[in-house]
């Protein structure tokens, strides 16, 4: 059990730091963006770097937050019916949606760790002007899935336990 309690704690700080990274990314792109305007518009020197760069960043953000706003429970939720529900039944959607979000994100994580494998082995690189090989881009889906997967086996976990203990207790944080 201390093991668990252990690896909880450094997977909250694996998924604390990509947020933070995300947030860092996010200001990374902001201000490039502004210098890209004010380079095209005001001096007529566009780069050739940013708008390619700043796709590819908007893509990391999303995945390195996805697991972060899943533990903070940020994600969008449909409760107008879950709310009339009694606890008990509550508990068991948690579990049936917590399981099916599981699967979901195993099998992105799958297909992302293999198409990464795939990229990385051909070498295969962007059909842009910065040639950059495209496993570099695409192995984010495969760790920001990766995250969420195990953060949605624990918020399952939370929802079995909250049938098992306290059927009422709807939050769902660890």
């Amino acid at each position: 059990m201390k093991f668990l309690k252990k690896a909880s704690i450094i997977f909250d700080r694996i998924i604390d730091l990509s947020a933070i990274l995300a947030g860092i990314l996010l200001i990374f792109v902001t201000l490039s963006v502004c210098a890209e305007v004010f380079l095209r518009y005001f001096l007529g020197r566009p780069t050739v770097w940013v708008v390619e760069i700043a796709g590819y960043t908007l893509l990391y953000i999303t995945f390195l937050v996805v697991a972060w706003v899943q533990r903070k429970e940020g994600h969008v939720k449909m409760d107008l019916v879950f709310n009339q529900l009694n606890p008990i039944v509550q508990s068991v959607v948690n579990v049936i949606t917590s399981l099916i979000c599981t699967a979901a994100c195993f099998i992105l994580t799958w297909y992302g760790a293999k198409t990464t494998l795939y990229l990385f082995q051909t070498g295969y690189p962007t059909p842009t002007p910065l040639r950059i090989p495209k496993f570099i881009i695409i192995v984010i889906i495969f760790v920001g899935s990766l995250l969420l997967f195990i953060q949605f086996l624990r918020t399952t976990y939370v929802a079995l336990r909250a049938i098992k203990h306290d059927p009422g207790k709807l939050n769902m944080r660890l």
